[in-house]
């Protein structure tokens, strides 16, 4: 289980500063700390341009290190939302 930490005000998972999160309303936290790229991507048939590739911990069903899409992430409407900076020190399961 990774370790989730605040250090003065900011979110650190196994001593990785995490840049930006999500949350969803099923409880479910993705956090970036590496951005890998942003791409053209094909989602639900449709063209996603400069989508930004993130990498970070998943807490979903299972907790586990990844890859993942923003644009994706955007696709799912108001069941996900970007967590915003000041919050993401006391975000996630812990």
């Amino acid at each position: 289980m990774a370790k989730l930490e605040s250090k003065n005000g900011d979110l650190f998972i196994d001593g990785k500063k995490v840049l930006r999160g999500w949350e969803s309303y099923t409880g479910w936290y993705w956090f970036a700390t590496e951005k890998d790229c942003e791409q053209d991507s094909v989602i639900g048939g449709e063209v996603v341009e400069k989508d930004t590739i993130w990498f970070g911990l998943v807490q979903g069903q299972y907790e586990e290190w990844g890859y993942f899409s923003e644009g994706e992430l955007e696709r799912l409407g108001p069941k996900v939302w970007k967590i915003p900076a000041r919050n993401l020190s006391w975000s996630g399961r812990r």
